[in-house]
């Protein structure tokens, strides 16, 4: 598909407010940097599909803002992106919501360096990418868990359980049919009493028709 970005980014900022997520002048131009600096380290290092590049804004950007429209980030609260790959979804959340800080993890040391590199020239001072397992993480406690289909929801709830307070969400950006996925995941947390205790699937394909079949799943303690 052609890209025409003006029209991309009249309807990113047209759906944010219609959503309550208002993004100013400066973090349009961050967003936008975020996607070249994704697309043109991505001829190096693979961190999203290829063939997909024609829409990085749309399919990889506001894909993961979308977050953002079922769960508003509050100042100093703390978010895991487990897996993050190419800072997604962190990056952009990141650029959205400055009073929020998160951290970035993965095990490939090449897509975390490329991470830091596009925080460092996007300015970005609520954000931080390291190197490690999420298993590997401890004596640390977050708010939100976030996630962008790289296990299954059973697996992801057995991560995240560990490292949530309380009232901890775990949230992920997931794709396909996710009856089996959720209904496993549940069946999980009920023998072994743990995370979720429900969880909520929210289609995405209204927003743009390459959202079709992908969903925000929230699982919740």
């Amino acid at each position: 598909m052609e890209k025409n970005p003006e029209r991309e980014r009249n309807q990113i900022m047209q759906a944010c407010t219609e959503h309550g997520l208002a993004l100013d002048t400066r973090q349009i131009e961050q967003l936008e940097e975020y996607a070249r600096l994704l697309e043109s380290i991505n001829r190096s290092i693979n961190l999203v599909s290829r063939k997909e590049e024609s829409s990085l804004l749309i399919r990889h950007v506001f894909h993961s803002l979308l977050v953002g429209f079922h769960y508003p980030f509050q100042q100093g609260e703390k978010v895991l992106d487990l897996g993050t790959g190419g800072g997604l979804p962190g990056i952009p959340l990141a650029i959205a919501y400055p009073e929020t800080d998160f951290l970035l993890i993965d095990a490939t040391g090449k897509k975390i360096d490329a991470c830091r590199e596009m925080i460092t020239t996007l300015g970005l001072k609520n954000v931080h990418a390291k190197k490690i397992r999420a298993e590997e993480l401890t004596g640390l406690m977050f708010d939100v868990v976030l996630s962008r289909q790289v296990a299954p929801l059973r697996k992801l709830c057995r991560y995240a359980e560990k490292i949530l307070r309380p009232e901890g969400l775990l949230i992920c950006l997931k794709g396909g049919n996710l009856e089996k996925e959720i209904e496993d995941a549940l069946d999980s947390a009920q023998k072994n009493n743990g995370l979720p205790s429900d969880v909520v699937q929210h289609p995405l394909d209204a927003f743009d028709p390459c959202f079709e079949e992908k969903y925000i799943v929230i699982a919740y303690r």
